[in-house]
């Protein structure tokens, strides 16, 4: 268990990043303005993170623990059978809540804008979503690889949230829309050998 001084620390280091990335691009963020920020001496920041990569690798963490939480949570409540779809959307809200209740961070992953935290954002999902599917390889044949269908499911619906976004679809339609896709997918078997899984 951290210090409270440090969880203080980090908090405010934190926060001070996501405020400054609604003004400038991630390349373009200095350690001595995000001390100033945050109201830390530099030292203070070394002593904690290598660099401002390493900062922003920790708030991703951080919200990969809360999605993660989250998930096993709605796999709990919603799909105790374990069926196929049912775990996939699990996945899908639980990405989708975090996400949106975040949005004055991840409104910022933008590739064009920040390569490096939409390369993140994106690996970290990619990931998440390929364990899952590794769990779900113990228990039915799959046609493709978990990496394969974790590149599909992801990419797949990163576009679909992105394109919605863009046609200002609000946020409850996305996730209903998003949910009836990805159980559409799942549910034509085209991932697994037996059609009757999902």
């Amino acid at each position: 268990m951290e210090d409270r001084r440090i969880t203080r620390t980090k908090r405010s280091l934190k926060a001070a990043m996501t405020e400054m990335l609604a003004r400038e691009d991630f390349e373009h963020i200095s350690i001595t303005e995000l001390c100033r920020r945050a109201d830390i001496s530099r030292i203070t920041f070394y002593s904690h993170y290598n660099d401002k990569y390493a900062l922003l690798d920790d708030i991703f963490e951080d919200m990969l623990q809360i999605g993660t939480e989250d998930y096993y949570r709605r796999q709990r409540e919603y799909n105790p059978a374990g069926k196929l779809a049912a775990g996939y959307v699990n996945m899908l809200d639980a990405i989708l809540e975090l996400y949106y209740n975040r949005f004055d961070f991840f409104q910022h992953t933008n590739p064009e804008k920040n390569p490096y935290l939409a390369s993140r954002f994106y690996s970290i999902v990619l990931e998440t979503v390929e364990r899952h599917t590794l769990h779900v390889e113990k228990r039915l044949s799959l046609k493709y690889s978990p990496k394969k269908i974790a590149g599909f499911v992801c990419f797949g619906m990163l576009g679909f949230v992105n394109e919605s976004h863009e046609e200002n679809t609000p946020l409850e339609i996305i996730r209903q829309e998003a949910r009836v896709l990805l159980k559409d997918l799942i549910k034509s078997g085209i991932l697994t050998e037996h059609e009757k899984q999902a």
